[in-house]
């Protein structure tokens, strides 16, 4: 029979790691004292040692104390959470290290870039100098070479807003207007004292790999990316992103809204209907821009526009919109589905897993698609395929003959790859890239991942035209994230010009349709923590209706009765 007996509270705490590995301490011992045994034990290198970790579903700082028992998973820098952290504390040491070398120059960190940087501005005065960004390095690694503590602390909202207006930072009092709870948590790090959305590592020590060099009119600041740890990837110019970057920049001065806090205060001020009209109106004349070069290049000689970008980024209705374009310049579309020309099912490469990869280009018939591209430029009768995903076989389709009026658009993840259509000229070629290249900022140094906003796009879009739940999109993308890592972003620049699909407005129309759905994620699931955290971000947005968003809007894609959903040009 069992003993059941009065106890006294144990003085210590055990610790449960992932791999079965029990540590016991003291309660209310970091967590950190008790990762960094775990490491120790198991000898790994720095890049795998935990920056973070999950306790029992919930994310948590290493400084997180240990009261009772718990399970643990490390998190380190080869996880997407880890990654994250490690890019926000590297960016708190940027912002340190430019106050201590130029005192209220100040920096700005605006967008992401696809080799592994952040591209920031100076916020006051002119860009930084190559002289200055040494000496702005040189200080950024004294300060982790220092293993400086990074201090949370939870401030009283009046004492916040006062704070932030005496030194000025306009961005982060327009933010906390909105602000419901009755403190902020804010960082301190050598007596400077920031919000960043998010957590940090306990010390500076925990960030080993940077640089920053100029970059356009600004300064990019790299870092690792979490599949080539511990080396800082090549950096690769991107020239067209830099232009993306400043017409971005221009937009949001002419719309007069350039990070949440403004976003807010034109929701409360009743100028919605204003900013949604000019958004759109300037995604148009871009559009329209890109229609009237293919128009012109087409009178040299370019037949195929091929459009690619990673998911959810508006492919579709983009390639809707410009069909309508080229109409105005008398050309006539005609769309060739990139789907039909999957290779038969058992012929498919497999992944690392074992599972068909069906987003490697060597899943495509390359030699028909070209073939077929030929015979449509020449002016023949081509007999297209029509792949069952059934069955997992191609079979014969229709007739299609074209005329030298009629220009092709091909759309796929796949378009920017040269290897997708080796047999055709490069002339008779215009390629266009798509995606949600920047996002309005949560003020001058909290970024908003375009990632993060192309998976809320996601998340709506499953719920509303594949009755899938929050949790079943969260649990594919890190997949959906692989592919693009691997067959869009490295391609990107192949293209002749950049459309950048995000609109100011749409996380605030987003927000009251995707908040359900990350609400119902099962508080035990392992996603749990991963809709905690966009939620948590979402916070910050205003709710707005979208009863004032055009039929044709590329939002409209997400977030339903688009008037674009059965239209198929040319077919």
């Amino acid at each position: 029979m069992t003993t059941v007996h009065i106890a006294q509270p144990r003085p210590n705490v055990q610790v449960l790691f992932s791999n079965k590995f029990i540590l016991e301490g003291p309660s209310g011992t970091p967590l950190e004292d008790f990762c960094r045994t775990w490491a120790e034990h198991h000898q790994l290198d720095p890049e795998d040692q935990a920056i973070a970790a999950v306790v029992d579903n919930r994310l948590r700082e290493l400084t997180y104390p240990v009261t009772r028992d718990v399970v643990v998973t490390p998190i380190s820098l080869r996880d997407s959470d880890g990654s994250r952290i490690y890019r926000r504390t590297l960016s708190f040491i940027l912002v340190v290290a430019v106050e201590e070398c130029f005192p209220g120059r100040g920096v700005s960190i605006e967008h992401a870039m696809p080799s592994g940087a952040f591209f920031c501005r100076a916020r006051n005065g002119d860009h930084f100098s190559e002289d200055e960004l040494q000496q702005i390095q040189a200080k950024m690694q004294e300060i982790v070479a220092e293993n400086s503590a990074i201090v949370r602390m939870n401030m009283p909202i009046e004492t916040a807003r006062e704070y932030f207006a005496k030194r000025g930072d306009d961005d982060k009092v327009r933010l906390l207007k909105v602000r419901q709870q009755e403190y902020l948590s804010v960082y301190e790090l050598r007596g400077y004292i920031d919000y960043f959305f998010g957590y940090m590592a306990p010390s500076t020590g925990y960030v080993q790999w940077f640089d920053v060099r100029p970059f356009g009119d600004g300064v990019v600041l790299r870092y690792p990316r979490r599949e080539h740890l511990p080396e800082l990837v090549p950096f690769v110019d991107s020239p067209k992103l830099a232009e993306v970057f400043r017409q971005t920049g221009d937009w949001l001065k002419l719309i007069g809204v350039s990070d949440i806090g403004q976003l807010n205060q034109v929701v409360k001020g009743e100028q919605t209907q204003e900013i949604v009209l000019v958004a759109e109106a300037l995604h148009e004349r871009n559009i329209a821009r890109i229609a009237q070069s293919v128009a012109e290049q087409h009178q040299s000689g370019v037949r195929i526009v091929l459009i690619a970008g990673p998911s959810s980024s508006g492919k579709t209705t983009f390639s809707k919109r410009l069909a309508i374009q080229l109409m105005t310049y008398g050309l006539k579309p005609f769309t060739l589905e990139m789907d039909n020309y999957f290779i038969d099912r058992e012929l498919t490469p497999r992944d690392e897993n074992g599972d068909y990869d069906f987003e490697t280009i060597d899943a495509l018939n390359i030699k028909s698609l070209n073939e077929n591209l030929l015979g449509l430029i020449a002016g023949s009768s081509v007999q297209l395929p029509k792949f069952d995903f059934v069955t997992g076989r191609a079979s014969p389709h229709r007739h299609v003959q074209i005329s030298p009026e009629h220009i092709i658009i091909l759309e796929g993840i796949h378009g920017m790859n040269p290897n997708l259509t080796p047999a055709i000229p490069s002339e008779t070629t215009y390629r266009i890239y798509v995606s949600a290249l920047t996002q309005l900022n949560i003020d001058r140094h909290n970024r908003i991942p375009t990632t993060d906003v192309r998976l809320i796009r996601r998340i709506v879009r499953d719920a509303q035209h594949r009755n899938y739940t929050a949790e079943d999109t969260l649990g594919r993308w890190p997949s959906v994230r692989r592919g693009e890592k691997r067959n869009i972003f490295p391609y990107q620049e192949n293209a002749d010009v950049m459309f950048n699909s995000s609109l100011v407005y749409e996380l605030a129309v987003l927000r009251p349709l995707v908040e359900p759905l990350l609400l119902r994620v099962n508080p035990d699931s392992p996603l749990r923590v991963e809709s905690h955290r966009l939620l948590s971000f979402l916070s910050w947005v205003p709710y707005m209706s979208s009863d004032l968003i055009p039929d044709n809007s590329l939002l409209r894609e997400f977030i339903g009765a688009s008037n674009l959903r059965d239209y198929h040009p040319g077919s």
